[in-house]
């Protein structure tokens, strides 16, 4: 996307106003300001090549949402390595319903934050690793009916225990529907009060019934038994609407699946990490001999820890002997460390002296074994080449 026209949202007639809403410049995509990402209306959309763009352009740091996405396909086509379908329930409850009780509690009360309140609510949304919210952001939304957040907070301590945000689709983008959606619920872990979490779904149900609104969704993990189990108590219902997300660490739990089973080393163990954050399939072979591959499309890798089919013997030998890569480097015009093959202690001791901190290492060896760092004294020096000698006989400072 090119930009953003000016905040706007747009009253129930579909009439704009001011807020925390921005139209885009492709034309009527409705996108709402959540300030710890933005909740894109898929519905809005109406190419999913543009959807796909829009998602890619997720502000570093925050976490945007694509909802009510009509051709999730066609939108993870357009870009499938950076978008994910989000494997996360959507569920509705009916805010026509006799059973939004909100019960009355003595010992804490669900309120409407004010920008007071948003050190508070990043505490709790940090502690949970969520995104909290930008600086200022409950500022900036107060007096505008788009976007809600309510707080619970605990009356005799006066402090803030959890929040819930609350987005009116009617205000975003005048929704047929007339539907509203709930995000960011978090209540604070150390709290012991009961019903916290509860109570703050049920405020913000009555709080859009009473504007008239019909349904109120939320997102929830596949996974999440606890939560699944909370809402449907409440009433809620699954329905049949698809999520996209950008792929981010923010994310990442989300896309790259569950963890192979088999224990790798630490070599074998980064490069797996990093293929499944990219959408590359792995297969352990052989974990004790750090076996495995890596496979995209129709091409596949085999792979040995941090080696692989396209290391040649040749790449191998200049990495094997550190002496041997060190030579390689520095007649490659590379800035290299000072470097000496270890005879005997004085030669030891005199390389100290000359540089004042010094590495010990075998001169051939993997994962550390050996390996001693940041030695400033002499004795430091000595135990640390009776160590790496358990390990080599060819050692370097």
């Amino acid at each position: 996307m090119t930009g953003f026209a000016a905040p706007r949202t747009a009253n129930a007639s579909g009439t704009p106003t001011s807020g925390a809403v921005t139209a885009s410049s492709y034309g009527e995509q409705a996108i709402a300001d959540c300030g710890w990402g933005r909740l894109i209306f898929g519905q809005t959309f109406t190419d999913p090549k543009v959807l796909a763009q829009t998602l890619q352009e997720e502000a570093r740091g925050t976490r945007d949402v694509a909802f009510h996405v009509q051709d999730p396909h066609l939108v993870l086509g357009f870009a499938p390595q950076a978008l994910f379908l989000d494997p996360s329930h959507t569920l509705r409850l009916d805010l026509n319903a006799p059973t939004l009780q909100v019960a009355k509690r003595r010992r804490f009360q669900v309120r409407a934050a004010v920008p007071g309140d948003e050190a508070a609510i990043n505490a709790i949304y940090t502690v949970h690793g969520m995104v909290p919210v930008r600086t200022g952001y409950l500022a900036e939304i107060e007096g505008h009916s788009a976007v809600r957040v309510l707080v619970a907070e605990d009356v005799n301590r006066k402090k803030v225990i959890g929040a819930v945000m609350g987005v009116d689709h009617v205000a975003v983008f005048g929704d047929e529907e007339n539907g509203t959606s709930l995000w960011a619920l978090a209540v604070d872990p150390k709290c012991s009060l009961p019903g916290v979490g509860q109570q703050l779904v049920l405020k913000l149900a009555r709080t859009f019934r009473n504007c008239g609104r019909s349904f109120m969704e939320l997102s929830v993990m596949h996974d999440n038994a606890e939560a699944l189990s909370l809402y449907a108590k409440l009433g809620f219902e699954k329905v049949s609407v698809f999520t996209v997300k950008t792929r981010s660490q923010i994310n990442e739990k989300l896309y790259i699946g569950p963890e192979p089973a088999d224990e790798l080393n630490i070599y074998a163990q980064i490069i797996i990490d990093e293929a499944r954050r990219r959408g590359i399939a792995v297969e352990v072979e052989d974990a004790r001999a750090g076996l495995f591959r890596l496979s995209l499309g129709s091409r596949t890798i085999a792979c040995r820890e941090s080696l692989c089919d396209l290391t040649s013997a040749v790449a191998m030998s200049r990495c094997d002997d550190k002496r041997l890569t060190h030579r390689l480097l520095l007649a490659n015009g590379l800035a290299v460390p000072a470097q000496i093959h270890v005879k005997d202690d004085t030669e030891a001791l005199e390389f100290l002296r000359r540089h004042q901190r010094v590495v010990v290492k075998p001169a051939k060896g993997e994962q550390g074994a050996g390996v001693s760092v940041d030695l400033r004294s002499q004795q430091d020096v000595r135990d640390a080449l009776l160590r790496a000698r358990d390990h080599a006989d060819d050692l370097i400072m």
